[in-house]
Protein backbone atom coordinates (compact mmCIF):
# COMPACT_ATOMS: atom_id res chain seq x y z
CA UNK A 1 0.00 0.00 0.00
CA UNK A 2 1.11 3.51 -0.75
CA UNK A 3 1.48 6.48 0.91
CA UNK A 4 -0.85 8.87 0.24
CA UNK A 5 0.74 12.64 -0.11
CA UNK A 6 -1.14 15.75 -0.21
CA UNK A 7 0.99 18.39 -2.26
CA UNK A 8 -0.04 21.75 -2.47
CA UNK A 9 0.29 23.58 -5.44
CA UNK A 10 1.63 27.06 -5.50
CA UNK A 11 -1.00 29.77 -6.14
CA UNK A 12 -0.75 30.43 -9.85
CA UNK A 13 -3.62 33.35 -9.22
CA UNK A 14 -6.15 34.93 -6.95
CA UNK A 15 -8.84 32.42 -5.06
CA UNK A 16 -12.47 32.68 -4.53
CA UNK A 17 -11.70 33.85 -0.93
CA UNK A 18 -8.84 36.14 -2.36
CA UNK A 19 -12.08 37.77 -4.69
CA UNK A 20 -14.60 37.49 -1.53
CA UNK A 21 -12.49 39.59 0.66
CA UNK A 22 -11.99 42.21 -2.55
CA UNK A 23 -15.38 42.29 -3.04
CA UNK A 24 -16.32 42.87 1.13
CA UNK A 25 -13.43 45.37 1.19
CA UNK A 26 -14.09 47.45 -1.80
CA UNK A 27 -17.83 47.22 -0.95
CA UNK A 28 -16.52 48.82 2.68
CA UNK A 29 -14.61 51.36 0.43
CA UNK A 30 -17.53 52.75 -1.11
CA UNK A 31 -19.52 52.64 1.49
CA UNK A 32 -17.04 55.13 3.12
CA UNK A 33 -16.79 56.81 0.33
CA UNK A 34 -20.41 57.52 0.05
CA UNK A 35 -21.19 58.13 3.79
CA UNK A 36 -17.95 60.04 4.45
CA UNK A 37 -17.97 61.70 1.30
CA UNK A 38 -21.27 63.72 1.73
CA UNK A 39 -20.95 64.63 5.79
CA UNK A 40 -17.17 65.95 4.21
CA UNK A 41 -17.58 67.47 0.92
CA UNK A 42 -15.11 70.20 -0.24
CA UNK A 43 -16.26 70.21 -3.72
CA UNK A 44 -14.71 66.41 -4.35
CA UNK A 45 -15.32 63.08 -1.96
CA UNK A 46 -12.23 61.44 -0.45
CA UNK A 47 -11.17 57.85 -2.26
CA UNK A 48 -11.50 55.32 0.56
CA UNK A 49 -11.89 53.06 -1.83
CA UNK A 50 -7.70 53.56 -2.52
CA UNK A 51 -7.45 52.53 0.95
CA UNK A 52 -9.36 49.25 0.84
CA UNK A 53 -7.72 47.91 -2.49
CA UNK A 54 -4.34 48.72 -0.32
CA UNK A 55 -5.61 46.67 2.47
CA UNK A 56 -6.72 43.63 0.10
CA UNK A 57 -2.81 44.03 -1.68
CA UNK A 58 -1.10 43.97 1.81
CA UNK A 59 -3.32 40.79 3.00
CA UNK A 60 -3.70 38.38 -0.46
CA UNK A 61 -0.17 40.00 -1.80
CA UNK A 62 -0.99 39.05 -5.22
CA UNK A 63 1.10 38.74 -7.97
CA UNK A 64 1.30 41.63 -10.49
CA UNK A 65 -1.37 40.17 -12.76
CA UNK A 66 -4.00 39.75 -9.68
CA UNK A 67 -3.27 43.14 -8.19
CA UNK A 68 -3.79 44.72 -11.76
CA UNK A 69 -7.14 42.96 -11.80
CA UNK A 70 -8.16 44.56 -8.11
CA UNK A 71 -7.21 47.94 -9.37
CA UNK A 72 -9.67 47.19 -12.20
CA UNK A 73 -12.30 45.93 -9.87
CA UNK A 74 -11.70 49.20 -7.55
CA UNK A 75 -12.23 51.56 -10.59
CA UNK A 76 -15.13 49.45 -11.26
CA UNK A 77 -16.93 50.18 -8.33
CA UNK A 78 -15.88 53.78 -8.41
CA UNK A 79 -18.30 53.80 -11.60
CA UNK A 80 -21.22 53.31 -9.29
CA UNK A 81 -20.59 57.38 -8.16
CA UNK A 82 -20.67 60.83 -10.04
CA UNK A 83 -17.66 62.01 -11.43
CA UNK A 84 -16.30 61.46 -14.51
CA UNK A 85 -16.74 58.23 -16.51
CA UNK A 86 -13.60 55.58 -17.06
CA UNK A 87 -10.81 57.76 -15.31
CA UNK A 88 -10.84 55.64 -12.11
CA UNK A 89 -10.30 52.56 -13.98
CA UNK A 90 -6.91 53.39 -15.09
CA UNK A 91 -6.34 55.69 -12.12
CA UNK A 92 -6.82 52.67 -9.76
CA UNK A 93 -5.39 50.00 -12.20
CA UNK A 94 -2.31 52.56 -11.63
CA UNK A 95 -2.68 52.30 -7.77
CA UNK A 96 -2.82 48.81 -7.34
CA UNK A 97 -0.13 48.21 -9.37
CA UNK A 98 2.40 50.51 -7.61
CA UNK A 99 1.08 49.15 -4.33
CA UNK A 100 2.19 45.71 -5.52
CA UNK A 101 5.57 47.46 -7.03
CA UNK A 102 6.09 48.90 -3.67
CA UNK A 103 5.70 45.71 -1.42
CA UNK A 104 8.17 43.98 -3.71
CA UNK A 105 10.90 46.45 -2.76
CA UNK A 106 13.33 44.53 -0.34
CA UNK A 107 13.80 46.87 1.96
CA UNK A 108 13.64 45.73 5.55
CA UNK A 109 13.90 47.42 9.16
CA UNK A 110 15.66 46.19 12.12
CA UNK A 111 13.76 48.65 13.61
CA UNK A 112 10.07 47.89 14.13
CA UNK A 113 8.92 50.89 14.14
CA UNK A 114 10.34 51.45 10.87
CA UNK A 115 9.26 48.51 9.90
CA UNK A 116 5.77 49.63 10.61
CA UNK A 117 5.76 52.69 8.91
CA UNK A 118 6.51 50.75 5.50
CA UNK A 119 2.81 50.56 5.47
CA UNK A 120 1.66 53.98 5.62
CA UNK A 121 4.31 55.57 3.38
CA UNK A 122 3.19 52.65 0.89
CA UNK A 123 -0.33 53.67 1.48
CA UNK A 124 1.00 57.47 0.82
CA UNK A 125 2.81 56.85 -2.09
CA UNK A 126 -0.01 54.40 -3.58
CA UNK A 127 -2.66 57.07 -2.69
CA UNK A 128 -0.55 60.13 -4.71
CA UNK A 129 -0.11 57.47 -7.64
CA UNK A 130 -3.24 56.65 -8.09
CA UNK A 131 -4.38 60.60 -7.41
CA UNK A 132 -2.02 62.13 -9.88
CA UNK A 133 -2.75 59.89 -12.59
CA UNK A 134 -6.36 60.78 -12.28
CA UNK A 135 -5.29 64.29 -12.11
CA UNK A 136 -3.47 63.90 -15.14
CA UNK A 137 -5.96 62.09 -17.39
CA UNK A 138 -8.77 64.81 -16.35
CA UNK A 139 -6.05 67.44 -17.59
CA UNK A 140 -5.74 65.36 -20.51
CA UNK A 141 -9.00 64.76 -21.07
CA UNK A 142 -10.70 67.85 -19.64
CA UNK A 143 -8.49 70.91 -19.61
CA UNK A 144 -5.97 70.36 -22.53
CA UNK A 145 -6.38 73.32 -24.72
CA UNK A 146 -7.45 75.97 -22.11
CA UNK A 147 -6.70 79.23 -21.72
CA UNK A 148 -2.67 78.86 -20.62
CA UNK A 149 -2.76 82.19 -19.31
CA UNK A 150 -5.67 81.30 -16.76
CA UNK A 151 -5.38 77.50 -15.81
CA UNK A 152 -8.74 76.30 -13.97
CA UNK A 153 -7.83 76.36 -10.32
CA UNK A 154 -9.24 73.29 -10.04
CA UNK A 155 -5.62 71.96 -10.32
CA UNK A 156 -4.77 73.55 -6.20
CA UNK A 157 -7.91 72.25 -5.00
CA UNK A 158 -7.20 68.53 -6.51
CA UNK A 159 -3.62 68.90 -5.10
CA UNK A 160 -5.24 69.36 -1.51
CA UNK A 161 -7.61 66.68 -2.13
CA UNK A 162 -4.99 63.99 -3.18
CA UNK A 163 -2.50 64.50 -0.35
CA UNK A 164 -5.19 65.17 1.92
CA UNK A 165 -6.46 61.83 0.77
CA UNK A 166 -3.03 60.15 1.24
CA UNK A 167 -2.91 61.13 4.47
CA UNK A 168 -6.10 59.83 5.58
CA UNK A 169 -5.35 56.81 3.67
CA UNK A 170 -2.04 56.13 5.35
CA UNK A 171 -4.32 56.47 8.75
CA UNK A 172 -7.06 54.29 8.02
CA UNK A 173 -5.00 51.69 6.71
CA UNK A 174 -2.29 51.58 9.31
CA UNK A 175 -5.07 51.06 11.90
CA UNK A 176 -7.48 48.46 9.96
CA UNK A 177 -4.57 46.19 8.57
CA UNK A 178 -2.88 44.65 11.43
CA UNK A 179 -6.35 43.74 12.97
CA UNK A 180 -7.60 42.55 9.64
CA UNK A 181 -4.76 40.32 9.31
CA UNK A 182 -5.10 39.05 12.97
CA UNK A 183 -8.74 38.45 12.59
CA UNK A 184 -8.22 36.46 8.69
CA UNK A 185 -4.19 34.49 9.84
CA UNK A 186 -2.81 36.05 7.40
Amino acid sequence: MEKRQLSQDKKAGLTLSDLMLTAVLLAAGAVLKFAVGNIINFGMKPNFIIAMYCIIILLIRPKLSGAAIVGILAGAVCQFFPGTPGVNLVSELIGAVAMCLLLKLPFTFKNKFLEFLKIPVNVFITTLFSGFSFLGLMWLLYYAGVDKENPPAALGVFLGIILGTATVNAVIVSVLYPTLKKVLKK
